[in-house]
């Protein structure tokens, strides 16, 4: 039985983006950017920026939020400073989740301890790791309310997915996909949806066994899509690609905090959301991937309940109507329904196939398409463009 009387979280919100360094004459990622780089951004952001895996990454956090106009204002501020110390560096800023034509076995991972640790233990795999993507922290001080609603809020993964799809290319391909990253990162161990476990002792018992058997130093090791953080008192959302502009991002943050507090008032009116076999959200989750937010055949994703495939954008205005409530409560509506409008002009992949698409069409070469396709990614990447979408 719920403890009615306990305080509702805080459910704070952070929001963590990597990027791409772009070379400004070739398009390509920067392989090895200016040593001045990172620290020229640290002067102005501090520990809000840090390094990646690869060196042609970079990392940015925000402070932690508690609107989501809070949100965006950090995410214009430290976007824009990137965008600043990177031309000066003569290099640009660059937010989907793969490049369009970068090519993994010519890049150079970050010196430093934990990453040459990751890069000994896990070789080809994680050198192939070439991608970004977007995570989600949402403050729960209760640690054994993280884990029950974990458990419930993986259901939505794939949803929250669809609305971010922006790695459509790999290696200079189109792969059919509107999101390839995840084909990537679940070549890592860990990954994928989290286990459902029915308390936080039995959580960490299971952590607790990897860590003593020396595989893993601590919970950051467990890559999944969403997972109890190992250093905050939150829940954090890692499916998501990042995404290019920066207003879907606070959509998708918004969206993340609402359905999380949907699922608390279920539980205080002592009721729940299903959970449901792992085998059947992976499924949705491979939908989402494939297909992401369109309105192609066969596209959509399955309503368990009706036991059908139903079409993302009816099922998008569901979870609008679910979580309505806690809009209106964090003051955050019109940052929501901003997924309508990511639906009638689509995602980042959707947008970066049509360029690809049109340039072929006018008798571009597909290397030059590619180009195209570059240079609106670090055009809108740029938050003063977010006005304008």
């Amino acid at each position: 039985m719920p403890a009615t009387s306990r305080k509702e979280p805080a459910f704070s919100i952070g929001i963590e983006e990597e990027f791409w360094l772009v070379d400004r004459e070739t398009r390509d990622v920067a392989t090895d950017p200016a040593t001045g780089f990172l620290k020229d951004c640290k002067a102005e952001l501090g520990d809000q920026v840090s390094s990646e895996f690869m060196r042609c990454q970079v990392e940015i956090g925000t402070k932690i939020c508690h609107s989501a106009a809070d949100a965006r204002e950090e995410l214009t501020r430290m976007r824009s400073v990137l965008c600043d110390v990177a031309a000066r560096h003569d290099m640009a800023l660059l937010a989907a989740s793969t490049h369009p034509f970068a090519h993994w076995d010519s890049q150079k991972h970050t010196e430093g301890e934990r990453y040459s640790t990751i890069a000994r233990d896990l070789r080809t795999v994680v050198e192939r790791l070439l991608i970004c993507g977007m995570h989600v922290h949402v403050g729960i001080e209760d640690n054994d309310l993280r884990i029950e609603l974990m458990a419930q809020a993986a259901y939505f993964l794939p949803h929250l997915l669809a609305l971010t799809t922006s790695s459509p290319f790999w290696r200079g391909r189109d792969t059919g996909l509107q999101t390839f990253r995840l084909s990537v990162f679940d070549n890592l161990p860990r990954t994928g949806l989290p286990e459902v476990f029915g308390s936080w002792a039995e959580y960490r018992r299971h952590v607790d066994t990897l860590i003593n058997a020396g595989v893993i130093e601590d919970g950051t090791k467990l890559w999944w899509d969403l997972r109890p953080s190992d250093r905050w008192p939150t829940l954090e959302m890692r499916i998501a690609d990042v995404c290019t502009n920066l207003e879907d991002a606070i959509c998708v943050a918004s969206l993340t905090r609402c359905i999380l507090r949907m699922l608390y008032r279920l539980r205080r009116n002592n009721q729940r959301w299903r959970i449901y076999a792992n085998m059947l959200i992976r499924e949705n989750r491979w939908r989402a991937c494939r297909y992401g937010s369109t309105d192609a055949d066969n596209a959509g994703l399955i309503d368990f309940g009706r036991g059908e495939i139903v079409p993302y954008a009816d099922l998008l205005e569901e979870i609008l109507d679910l979580v309505r409530p806690d809009a209106e409560h964090f003051g955050c509506v019109a940052e929501i329904e901003h997924a309508r409008r990511i639906l009638r002009r689509g995602t980042s992949a959707d947008r970066q196939r049509n360029i690809y698409n049109a340039a072929i069409e006018r008798g571009v070469s597909p290397r030059d398409a590619l180009v195209e396709v570059t240079d609106y990614l670090i055009s809108e990447t740029s938050p003063v463009r977010t006005t304008s979408i």
